[in-house]
């Protein structure tokens, strides 16, 4: 099992701008399904990080959280 620090957005803020509200949270991955979201990443230019909070994103919108 593998530890995957992320960052939850709590609004959409600018990477480059101070005072980014976003927090930190773990994530723990089995190795194989951190090593092909890795290589997702690498192929489509982007981070876990992105990824992931996309996904959480959606998921949040679509049960109206």
């Amino acid at each position: 099992m593998t530890s995957l620090r992320l960052f939850v957005m709590s609004k959409k803020v600018d990477k480059n701008k101070k005072g980014d509200k976003r927090k930190n949270t773990s994530l723990r991955l089995d190795d194989v399904t951190l090593k092909k979201l890795k290589i997702h990443a690498i192929k489509e230019d982007t981070s876990i990080q992105k990824i992931i909070e996309k996904l959480i994103q959606e998921y949040v919108k679509k049960n109206k959280l």
